[in-house]
């Protein structure tokens, strides 16, 4: 039976309240069950952004309830948030935001360290996710000596390294060519495959596409929520 795995309960972000107000999330209503792949798609200024940092405990919401994994995380302290932040959600994004000095091997061993892994746990769990990700040739290589892909790729590595639950991923293929952007989409897919969670944050129809379901966000509010018959037919298929 599939489990809950993110429930949001009448959610409301406000900016500036009063008579200049801006309602980023408008009442949102949203459930996500434990390895789902979804897309959240909306163009700047849709709301997407701070649904994403909602869903990633990076922010907490003016009114209503989030639900993670059981846990009403809504109310939380910032010490309280990044620890879940920590032990339950992988993030990609758009800007890599690797480390110009260190290799791909410590990049990836950055979060590990925080979460208390002892240093032989760390080098291994690391050099695992690079393996998954087709860089395990690469590992002694710094982000300047790297393409953009294989950057992302690092950069998502460095998410799956600690076996989180939820990968976050936000406009992942943002900064890149096509043929590297079909690379990242086909690793989050494995991942999927895996049994893991992945939330893809977009403003492009074409990745949206690529998840099984897809939500469509517009003015804080949550204006479309579908199944992807496309994908989900093709699957059928291949059985």
């Amino acid at each position: 039976m599939e489990k809950t795995l993110i429930q949001l309960k009448d959610i409301c972000k406000v900016y500036n309240p009063g008579e200049n107000e801006v309602r980023a999330l408008d009442h949102i209503n949203l459930e996500i069950m434990e390895g789902e792949l979804v897309a959240i798609i909306g163009q700047s200024g849709s709301g997407k952004s701070t649904l994403m940092n909602m869903l990633g405990c990076l922010d907490v919401p003016t009114s209503g309830s989030y639900y993670l994994h059981g846990q009403d995380v809504s109310h939380l302290k910032d010490n309280e948030l990044s620890a879940i932040r920590n032990k339950e959600i992988g993030f990609i994004f758009q800007g890599f935001n690797l480390i110009a000095n260190l290799n791909a091997v410590e990049n990836v061993e950055l979060p590990l360290i925080y979460r208390g892994i002892g240093k032989q746990e760390r080098r291994k769990l690391a050099k695992e996710a690079l393996e998954m990700v087709g860089l395990g040739h690469r590992m002694d290589h710094k982000p300047s000596e790297m393409s953009g892909g294989q950057q992302q790729r690092v950069a998502i590595a460095r998410a799956i390294a600690a076996k989180p639950p939820v990968i976050l991923a936000d406009e992942p293929t943002g900064n890149l060519d096509s043929a590297s952007s079909k690379e990242i989409l086909q690793i989050l897919k494995d991942l999927h495959s895996g049994g893991r969670t992945v939330i893809l944050i977009t403003h492009d129809d074409k990745i949206a596409e690529q998840a099984y379901r897809i939500i469509r966000i517009l003015d804080g509010k949550i204006e479309s929520d579908r199944k992807n018959d496309k994908i989900l037919e093709s699957r059928e298929e291949i059985k």
